[in-house]
């Protein structure tokens, strides 16, 4: 029963030796669970943390220098710690929630428990917006990928169908544990492409695009002038690279220890800070105003298709992740409570591989129609991904603790609770500001460019 069922231990904590039966498992999310059907609590404290990375590591490094750009070095650093810190703790706060309420799946769960039925309905389909959105950024930034590496060799509306197709095979496998290999191998792939360009550009001592610039430096800045528009687009963006916040629902749900879910979080959010950080910073300082957004074409063309060949996986896998994220949400919705969630029925199928073709085709849709990479992934990060990391887990530790804070309250409570109303306010804050400068953005850069209209078959790999 929902809430009767300790968080983990007792369900399944060391998986089943080769050949022996997988004993039967009862879960307060996906009920019994035997060998006859998926294991979806089979995602060790490694596995975790590979998810994790590759959750938010991937498109978000991408826009990085872009940011640094707009805000100048040392707002930008300020910038990325400031989101690292406030996400790093909504992260924490999911694991305590789920430890201490383990009917918790996803988002939808606890907006139940803090606000009833309209809570509940109102970050679902939140959510479930917020992965469609960020899995169509994948698609576009997987047809970026392959026009550079073919030097546009079909129209581009064509690469955002293959890549579609090439996450909706892939994305379809049922459970986190199978997926945690391509986690690692998406991880890799990333970074030595970013490792790449950013040794490309350092060695290059200056931009291809500035080549026929005489006598020519770098024009960095340790403190930009950007605009309220441009300043809230970079920091939206900054959100983005770190908003895989509601998918740690999941993850968490589907170890088979959340007690080491802490653990893993932290070894994620000190290793992409450390790659934001160090990337973003050289990558800006040896480009200046010449950095490409996404950041692999800042190092000229032949550089470019050699870091997008080598990132093609590691994007594909970001996609792939995302929309797993968004199908299992809907399948676990549909049917919970059912015999068929956890059972190999034809129905179990049906509902399974229609929810991925349903979020492959609206994704589709999402990178056709706004095909410019850094206004969708600042509109992402303003309006959806701030609403998703920010604000609800404020509500949640409150949920938590302010009854029992108020009854013997202390200073750490108060702080405690000082900072939670801060991130709930200040994340509304980002989130109507943010929004605002994304859509503003989007319609000067269709205005300003043919080329980004929607649908078009224009190349888009030569921001």
């Amino acid at each position: 029963m929902p809430g009767s069922t300790k968080s983990g231990v007792e369900m399944g904590d060391k998986p089943s030796k080769p050949g022996e039966s997988l004993p039967a498992q009862e879960d307060a999310v996906f009920g019994v669970i035997t060998e006859d059907g998926p294991n979806y609590r089979n995602v060790g404290t490694l596995g975790a943390m590979a998810l994790m990375i590759k959750t938010q590591f991937g498109l978000g490094v991408l826009s990085i220098p872009q940011v640094f750009d707009s805000l100048g070095i040392i707002p930008g650093f300020v910038c990325v710690i400031a989101i690292a810190t406030v996400t790093t703790w909504s992260n924490y706060v999911i694991g305590t929630f789920k430890l201490k309420h383990p009917e918790v799946y996803s988002i939808d769960d606890a907006g139940d428990l803090m606000f009833g039925r309209v809570g509940r309905e109102i970050l679902g389909f939140m959510v479930c917006v917020y992965w469609i959105f960020c899995c169509g950024s994948g698609l576009l930034s997987t047809s970026i990928g392959l026009n550079a590496v073919s030097a546009h060799g079909t129209c581009t509306a064509v690469f955002v169908a293959v890549s579609a197709v090439a996450a909706y095979s892939v994305g379809s496998i049922r459970t986190l544990g199978k997926m945690k290999w391509t986690a690692w191998a998406g991880v890799a792939s990333v970074f030595v492409a970013v490792l790449t360009t950013t040794i490309a550009v350092g060695l290059q001592g200056r931009p291809p695009a500035a080549s026929g610039i005489e006598n020519w430096q770098s024009d960095y800045k340790l403190v930009g002038k950007p605009s309220f528009t441009k300043a809230m687009t970079a920091v939206a963006s900054t959100i983005f690279a770190y908003a895989g916040t509601p998918g740690f629902f999941t993850i968490a749900a589907e170890m088979r220890d959340p007690t080491t879910y802490t653990r893993s979080l932290l070894a994620c959010q000190g290793t992409i800070t450390a790659i934001y950080l160090s990337i973003g910073t050289v990558i800006y300082y040896y480009c200046g105003s010449y950095v490409s957004s996404p950041a692999l074409g800042s190092a000229g063309t032949l550089i470019k298709k050699v870091s997008y060949g080598i990132a093609l996986p590691g994007l594909i896998v970001s996609t792939v992740i995302v929309l797993h994220f968004s199908s299992k949400y809907l399948f676990v919705r549909i049917l919970r409570g059912s015999e068929h969630l956890t059972a190999n029925t034809f129905k179990h199928w049906a509902t399974w591989l229609g929810c991925t073709f349903f979020i492959t085709i609206s994704s589709y849709l999402i990178a056709s129609g706004i095909p410019i990479f850094g206004d969708l992934v600042s509109l992402i990060g303003a309006l959806l991904g701030t609403f998703m990391s920010f604000q609800p887990m404020g509500c949640m530790w409150l949920y938590d603790n302010w009854k029992s804070g108020r009854e013997q309250p202390n200073v750490k409570w108060m702080l405690l609770s000082g900072w939670n109303v801060l991130i709930i306010v200040g994340g509304t804050f980002i989130m109507v500001s943010g929004t605002y400068a994304s859509v503003v953005n989007i319609i000067a850069s269709s205005k300003a460019t043919s080329g980004s209209s929607a649908w078009s078959c224009a190349d888009n790999s030569n921001s």
